[in-house]
């Protein structure tokens, strides 16, 4: 495993990190053994989030004894000083520790980000927590360019968190900014949300790129964390097969496609969005008609049940015209 320093935090990672969403899925029983392969593939860098149900607390029950064997990142999406207090202590409780390396202002726009930064703001009690001990470093998680650019201007954002991937690569202009700034560059959606499905491709897609400080897939089976090990582990330059591949991916994905973040969510009328647009990429992209039919079934509130409020919409970081494909996920599936 290769380990690098996250900009100028100091902080010692590997390159790899664990992404803590899909450890969701997973049972405090199984929490333990997925973090042990996670310790014994070298990765020492684990992301979390207040929003993200249980992580937290299944990371923390996972890592008690070891934590010192660990740099633990976490973010919040509190814009207020007294939001802020109350995150980072549910924070500290839930991932069971004094201390946590990174904490993160979770996907503000920039507006918020002003909010953040103004009296009586978040920034307030970061910086007490950072005092105190209980808070290392300070970063931001954006999923625009605009957001992106301005946490490069403050002066206490140490890391920036952005989507990057075979078919994101907006970014890129930035990322190297942030790395020229010696701002640490954390690759989220690495695998565009599950909508690409070579992970070892995608991997070793962003790996190549050098400004990229961490990429941060999710993994809640121990495979997963033997199969990103190996690509992110193999150094050898990108192939032409494996560049045409990923052109494939990028013709067969393009610009409009769901990440699956669920910041859409709730719809009001109980439709599972990235679910529906999940079993509908199978149909459309893969091939998989019986199985995505079957899969899109089990939904208790099919896409043709959208009453076009657009609420997903205002909530959705990527723009999508989420209620046009809905449509088209409807009529594809007859319902």
């Amino acid at each position: 495993m290769q380990y690098v320093t996250l900009g100028r935090t100091g902080l010692k990672i590997s390159r790899l990190g664990f992404g803590g969403i899909p450890i969701q899925r997973v049972s405090a029983a199984e929490a333990g053994p997925l973090l042990d392969a996670v310790l014994s593939a070298g990765i020492n860098y684990i992301d979390t989030a207040r929003g993200y149900t249980v992580s937290e607390e299944l990371i923390g029950q996972a890592i008690e004894g070891r934590r010192d064997q660990f740099v633990l990142a976490t973010k919040s999406m509190a814009r207020d000083r007294e939001a802020m207090e109350a995150d980072i202590q549910t924070s500290l409780a839930n991932l069971r520790t004094d201390h946590i390396d990174l904490y993160q202002v979770h996907n503000p726009t920039v507006a918020q980000l002003e909010q953040v930064c103004a009296p009586g703001g978040a920034l307030e009690a970061l910086r007490e927590a950072q005092s105190a001990g209980k808070i290392g470093h300070l970063g931001v998680t954006a999923h625009s360019l605009e957001v992106f650019e301005r946490a490069l201007e403050l002066d206490w954002v140490e890391t920036v968190m952005f989507p990057y991937n075979i078919v994101e690569t907006q970014g890129e202009a930035l990322i190297k900014k942030a790395q020229a700034k010696n701002i640490g560059f954390i690759a989220m959606k690495p695998l565009a949300g599950g909508a690409i499905e070579d992970a070892a491709l995608a991997l070793r897609f962003i790996a190549a790129n050098d400004a990229v400080t961490v990429l941060i897939p999710g993994m809640y089976d121990p495979k997963e964390v033997a199969q990103n090990k190996a690509a992110v582990e193999d150094a050898a330059p990108l192939s032409r097969e494996e560049l045409s591949r990923m052109e494939q991916v990028r013709q067969a994905l393009g610009t409009n496609f769901c990440r699956r973040c669920n910041y859409c969510a709730p719809c009001t009328v109980g439709i599972g969005i990235p679910n529906a647009f999940l079993f509908h990429g199978y149909l459309s992209r893969y091939g998989l008609e019986d199985w995505a039919r079957g899969r899109y079934e089990t939904m208790p509130v099919k896409a043709g049940a959208c009453v076009d409020c657009g609420a997903c919409e205002e909530r959705c970081p990527y723009q999508l015209p989420i209620r046009e494909m809905l449509k088209k996920v409807a009529a594809d599936f007859g319902a």
